[in-house]
């Protein structure tokens, strides 16, 4: 698929075949299961700028809030006698976790026989080889637009440039590098949704997530109107059909936006979800867009009717750690 073959995908008003080819794909080469990641949101500092994030740094109205050390590692020992097998340790762009403080929790949760998932920003070369030394597997670092105009517009205190050098230093230390944007951004076109796809296939990225933008009352972008579900839906699928084997989850932007979502996103090419297992004393104030649908994963009832939704679509929760088949396959080389 080129470019022009992708924007036309994107353009059209009926995509049914594309969902459907991507579900067939996604079955084929990475099977009728579905990871489950247990999602700790540990801190909502973040020193970030970007317009349209309700923790960042101008927003007067959020509670900041940190988790010690010893909360995340309990909360995670809490997701593994659960049975998750991956953990997900996600905040906002916080110093206060320095290479010690995150090195030490690492070390910490791997001792609990599960993969570990970073989710905290732009480091440097050298901190991201120290958690990785640590015992960190895979790290989520979404560029959320590969417009350069736009991204500048979107985050006044970032470097496109310096985004791009840390996906390509993460793959060159050997992590399970996954990445991924915001469908309907102001001022974004098809064309360059089109160009976030290819990237993807550049970067041979193992994990992508893709969801719609949701505007929130506290950012700039507050007036903003919310990306299409619909639009989200094809971009999913179409980089599913490129990438046959990466891990792709069903966000919680797709389920907020619209009821069953996440559902229709993983009978379209997602494989991941990520039940949230943050404590409900801090999960509030983590409020990157408003009304957030996650999965609480403190609530037995909740992972027993996500368990019935996932069997509802001919699909099993997957018993291992769920590594990217696409990293598998690079690694074997």
């Amino acid at each position: 698929m080129d470019k022009n073959e992708i924007i036309e995908i994107l353009k059209s008003e009926n995509a049914n075949e594309i969902y459907k080819k991507a579900d067939k794909i996604r079955r084929e080469h990475c099977g009728n299961i579905v990871h489950l990641r247990a999602l700790i949101e540990f801190s909502n500092f973040c020193k970030k700028q970007c317009l349209y994030c309700g923790i960042n740094s101008k927003n007067k109205n959020v509670k900041r809030y940190r988790l010690s050390e010893n909360e995340i590692v309990e909360t995670a020992k809490q997701a593994a006698k659960l049975g998750f097998k991956t953990i997900v340790l996600q905040s906002g762009e916080d110093d206060f976790f320095d290479t010690k403080k995150m090195c030490s929790i690492i070390e910490s949760i791997k001792e609990l026989n599960v993969a570990i998932t970073l989710s905290i920003g732009e480091k440097t070369k050298e901190e991201y080889k120290a958690y990785k030394n640590s015992g960190a597997d895979r790290y989520l670092l979404r560029i959320e637009t590969t417009d350069e105009n736009l991204y500048k517009k979107l985050h006044p205190n970032s470097d496109f440039k310096n985004r791009l050098n840390c996906l390509y230093d993460l793959k060159e230390l050997g992590f399970e590098t996954g990445t991924g944007v915001m469908i309907g951004l102001p001022e974004q076109t098809i064309e360059s949704i089109a160009d976030d796809i290819l990237f993807f296939k550049k970067l041979n990225a193992d994990m992508v997530g893709l969801g719609p933008f949701i505007s929130h009352c506290d950012t700039e972008l507050k007036d903003s109107p919310n990306g299409s579900f619909e639009l989200a839906l094809k971009a999913l699928a179409i980089t599913r059909v490129l990438m046959p084997k990466i891990n792709i989850p069903a966000t919680t932007a797709m389920e907020t936006l619209l009821k069953d979502g996440r559902k229709i996103a993983l009978t379209s090419g997602a494989n991941v979800v990520m039940p949230n297992i943050t404590p409900l004393s801090a999960k509030s104030n983590y409020s990157i867009y408003p009304h957030k649908q996650s999965v609480n994963a403190n609530n037995s009832l909740e992972l027993e009717k996500l368990k019935n939704e996932i069997e509802q679509i001919g699909d099993t929760i997957s018993k291992d750690f769920g590594t990217s088949k696409n990293f598998i396959a690079q690694k074997d080389l």
